[in-house]
């Protein structure tokens, strides 16, 4: 759901490659975003990935990666711990700053989230945090081993099991999540954060928000994800979480203006490859979707082009007769327009003008005026008539002339 996402490696704490995604936005660069998922999890995880494009989608550039030894990334898992997530998470850091521009934003799901909060008072760069379903204690990863601890413990190392994969598990590792403090690191931090988590979560418990809550300094904010699991397999929770943070960081990042972008004139649609219809538009500062339905084969994220059309007849719609009755200080109380489209044929348009009757399908847009106060018969047969004045109404019956070149940059 991004106009750009660029495949990456870079050097992890043990000079491992580790694999990334940046997924960038169809246009300025407001800031970049530094994404830690979850305890064995990969970048590629449904709420990583959905976080991710719904950020590029408001200008924040944002990079997730996998830890040493998981997903694509090189390295054994069982050499790892807590700490060295944090150094790869440095390692990112760092990577960003050189390539890019050093991370404004840290956000992190279960065990990525308490490693966000460990490192953010170390960066003076990140001006916003936010974490979903974080433990408040690391050692709370242990109760996921069950009784592979006790092998653990007294082996020295067993495999373990998590979420249907086998990985080997040494007591470094044990000892490392134990020695943690994450509360600590959180009432220090003293950055805006932002705690979401769902209150049915069965492995990482709502109780865990609470502490992290009372520890932080303010500005904190806390916003329930319902009736979401902890890995927000729910398409709809993952968007939720990921609109979420979106309006969240609008207090704490910079506008297009304010980082030096000039809102263009015209509107720009680009192809983001996801999907087969799925476009990225920029109107101005405004940047928002245009796809198809799922039952014409597009994913639905966004008004189709005929949509827009009506959209903007019924905006234009609205703003004409609002400057109408402001002129004519009319109460008419908050107007709303419905407008449908479809094809007909020319010869069932009753009211269409002959020439329109003349062709064979036609356009047809149905247009329905609300307005909240009583009228009079005669007051909307006179909204009617300057609705018919709208520019827009007047473009859309006037001859229309298109005119296409193609640009390359060749």
């Amino acid at each position: 759901m991004t106009a750009i996402t660029q495949k990456l490696t870079f050097k992890g704490h043990s000079g491992a490659d580790l694999a990334a995604r940046l997924d960038l936005p169809n246009g300025p660069i407001r800031a970049y975003a530094l994404f830690a998922h979850c305890f064995t999890c990969s970048k590629d995880l449904l709420a990583a990935r959905r976080i991710a494009a719904e950020l590029a989608r408001a200008g924040i550039a944002v990079l997730r990666f996998d830890f040493t030894g998981l997903g694509s990334s090189e390295g054994e898992f069982a050499s790892t711990n807590f700490s060295t997530n944090l150094e790869d998470l440095l390692s990112a850091t760092a990577f960003l700053e050189e390539h890019y521009e050093a991370p404004s934003v840290l956000i992190g799901h279960s065990l990525g989230g308490a490693a966000v909060l460990a490192i953010a008072g170390r960066l003076p760069s990140v001006k916003a945090v936010a974490t979903i379903g974080a433990p408040s204690d690391t050692a709370h990863v242990l109760k996921n081993l069950g009784t592979s601890l006790e092998d653990i413990q007294q082996d020295g190392e067993a495999e373990v099991s998590l979420g249907g994969r086998a990985f080997r598990v040494k007591t470094q590792f044990v000892e490392d999540v134990r020695s943690h403090r994450v509360l600590d690191a959180v009432a220090g931090m003293r950055k805006p954060l932002l705690i979401l988590h769902a209150p049915l979560d069965e492995i990482v418990g709502i109780d865990n928000a609470t502490q992290i809550f009372l520890a932080a300094k303010h500005p904190k904010s806390y916003i329930s994800l319902d009736r979401g699991d902890h890995l927000l397999t729910g398409a709809e929770d993952a968007a939720f979480a990921a609109s979420a943070i979106v309006g969240w960081l609008s207090r704490y990042l910079p506008g297009d203006e304010a980082q030096g972008a000039v809102s263009i004139e015209h509107v720009r649609v680009m192809e983001t490859g996801q999907g087969t219809f799925q476009n990225a538009v920029q109107a101005g500062r405004h940047r928002l979707f245009a796809d198809e339905p799922e039952s014409f084969g597009g994913l639905d994220t966004g008004p189709s082009p005929y949509d827009f059309l009506s959209i903007a007849l019924g905006a234009c719609t609205t703003m004409t007769l609002r400057l109408y009755a402001d002129r004519k200080k009319l109460d008419l109380g908050r107007i709303s327009v419905d407008v449908s489209h479809k094809k007909i044929h020319a010869r069932d348009c009753e009211d269409c003008s002959q020439a329109a009757k003349a062709q064979g399908r036609i356009d047809r847009f149905e247009r329905v005026i609300d307005v909240e106060k009583p009228t009079t018969p005669e007051i909307r047969d006179k909204l009617v008539e300057i609705a018919g004045k709208c520019p827009v109404h007047r473009t859309l019956e006037s001859l229309v002339h298109v005119h296409t070149a193609v640009r390359s940059d060749a």
